[in-house]
């Protein structure tokens, strides 16, 4: 197993119901819900609870707001949608165009539909033309059509599928309109063209004219608009009838406007108005293809023949079956091919840039930039920058123990540890720390802290601390003053901003039947079963309460309780840490 490195996490308040978006004062539950809420406060945070894996993050991921002056975690934060852009091409996509044209990049950036690697446009290598070998200015031949879509990671290209393209440019438009095998969709005004000059022709039947122009020429999009258009037709035909409900026979279920008749009683139509009596026409189904009309062809023995012939291999897995866009993709079932040969390359999926902004109080902590290209921050409240930061190191060094491991701590053996907080702010703290006797869990471990109450400096110029007499200071750092051991009540090193105390623990053992016979009696069992996952890990909850003095927000400056008349207010900000110091040995 690898050596686990010391950690600290850091508890967000959102993961507490009863405290988060909820007045201080409550004016109703004044003695019964006075009691849980001492209790809530006295109960200790247990890290192995399934709840915690919820709420505890690494520093790095916390932000924090300046208004409710508390720690705001991913889950927590209302995000808002800044810009959207292509992650291939890098241009920013309107807000406007997503509905027109969908979330996806209507440029030349393509993704292979084998390994979604990008596709480039190459030209097919066809003959040279003899006059331009010999070029005046010994200039290269220009490219010419056609073009096709290649992948320089599993090399499939376009052509596989029988796709190529007329021009290096607007490969999407060009795209929508061929089909795998090269043919050219139609749409539906070039469908309506078509159907008009056959019936016009005079030489075959409305009849045959309809069975050489059916709906397989048309795709998925069309059909769906010439039906949504016949049915609007409709709706408007019989818009004109009654709203009121005559009898049992008019009641026209089968009618488009059966449901704005019913609502209509409800909002104050007469029952008895003689319009009402007129019989409203019943919706007839789509008859053509230019009414919305689409045959299902329900003979797969084409598939079944080439399944058999082909094998398994040749089908797309679930994967690539989900990235091929409907819109794009030939109609077998929905849109999505089953086989490879029926694979289309995939237009990009746009990203998006946003905003982050407090659930509370709505202030905006974290805004990126607007440009695409830029990856900077216009606003970017990190907790990093506002509360102290916690590291973690073995006090003594694996000389001091031979006989044990270095990253495991032996059972019932007292160990000591460093724990330096670093102070970000540019205004000195006191820190107050508060941590269980016994951590929780079924293997409860000692654990002293030497100092719970303690100063650090403001985090000014590096410079300053030359200025000032911190020969002392360093003498001490370098062990110029003697022996220097952990004393209780007394911090172990300072420094310009930063601050190392010692915390004692007596890692428990993980022994099943001293489990057993350590157990307090009272009549409740003791879980003996077997060693769970991680319960070898020792972790310690710490309770953390950080004050300063600040400068006071606001127009009436001292007339707050916790303002004076400087212009300086009191700040606090308390939350729940764990510290990951190591496995405990099993032996």
């Amino acid at each position: 197993m690898a050596p686990l490195t010391p950690y600290t996490f850091f508890q967000c308040p959102c993961s507490e119901p009863s405290t988060l978006g909820q007045p201080a004062d409550r004016s109703s539950g004044a003695g019964a819900g006075a009691e849980p809420d001492a209790d809530d406060e006295d109960r200790a945070f247990d890290p192995r609870a399934p709840r915690s894996n919820y709420s505890l993050y690494p520093l790095e991921y916390l932000l924090y707001c300046e208004d409710c002056q508390q720690i705001r975690c991913p889950r927590c934060v209302a995000e808002e949608i800044v810009t959207f852009y292509c992650p291939c091409c890098l241009f920013e996509v309107p807000s406007s165009n997503l509905k027109s044209e969908g979330n996806r990049c209507t440029r030349s950036c393509f993704q292979c539909p084998v390994c979604i690697g990008p596709l480039t446009t190459t030209s097919l290598e066809s003959h040279p033309d003899p006059s331009l070998l010999a070029a005046p200015d010994n200039s290269a031949v220009p490219h010419s059509g056609p073009y096709m879509l290649t992948c320089s990671y599993c090399n499939w290209s376009s052509t596989e599928i029988g796709i190529k393209f007329d021009k290096s440019n607007g490969i999407h438009a060009q795209l929508a309109k061929l089909r795998n095998g090269g043919t050219t969709r139609l749409t539906a005004k070039e469908h309506k063209e078509r159907r008009k000059d056959l019936l016009q022709g005079g030489g075959p039947s409305t009849r045959t004219a309809e069975a050489a122009v059916d709906g397989r020429d048309l795709d998925v999009d069309t059909q769906f608009a010439n039906l949504k258009a016949f049915y609007q037709n409709q709706l408007a035909d019989s818009s004109s009838g009654g709203n009121g409900l005559s009898s049992l026979g008019d009641l026209g279920f089968a009618s488009p406007n059966s449901l704005s008749r019913i609502m209509s009683i409800y909002t104050g139509g007469n029952l008895h108005d003689k319009r009402s009596k007129s019989r409203i026409g019943v919706m007839r189904e789509a008859l053509d293809s230019d009414e919305g009309l689409k045959i299902a062809n329900l003979d797969e023995s084409e598939a079944v023949e080439k399944l058999q012939e082909e094998g398994y291999d040749a089908t797309v897995s679930t994967e690539q079956m989900s990235n091929q866009t409907p819109n794009l993709g030939e109609a077998p079932l929905h849109g999505r091919g089953r086989f490879t040969s029926e694979l289309r390359p995939v237009p990009y999926l746009l990203r998006t840039k946003r905003s982050k902004r407090c659930p509370i109080c709505r202030h905006i902590i974290s805004k990126p930039e607007a440009k695409v290209q830029a990856t900077r921050f216009r606003i970017r409240l990190v907790a990093g920058s506002y509360i102290p930061s916690i590291t973690i190191r073995p006090l003594n060094t694996p000389e001091a123990n031979p006989g044990a491991p270095s990253d495991t701590l032996q059972p019932l053996k007292p160990v000591q540890f460093l724990l330096t907080f670093k102070n970000p702010i540019f205004e000195a703290v006191k820190v107050t720390l508060a941590t269980p006797a016994k951590t929780p869990g079924r293997f409860a471990s000692k654990v002293t802290v030497l100092c719970p109450q303690f100063e650090i400096d403001a985090n000014t110029d590096v410079w300053d601390e030359a200025l000032k007499d911190g020969d002392k200071d360093k003498r001490r750092r370098r062990g110029e003053d003697g022996p220097h051991q952990a004393e209780a009540g007394k911090i172990w090193e300072r420094g310009r901003n930063w601050v190392s105390l010692v915390i004692e623990v007596v890692p428990a053992s993980l022994r099943l039947d001293l489990l057993a016979l350590t157990s307090p009696a009272g009549g409740h069992e003791v879980d003996t079963g077997p060693l769970r996952e991680d319960e070898d890990l020792l972790e310690i909850p710490m309770f953390v309460r950080v004050e300063w003095e600040a400068d006071a927000v606001g127009d009436e400056i001292g007339s707050a309780p916790n303002k004076d008349k400087e212009g300086r207010e009191k700040r606090e900000l308390a939350y729940w840490c764990v510290l990951g110091l190591g496995r405990v040995s099993q032996s």
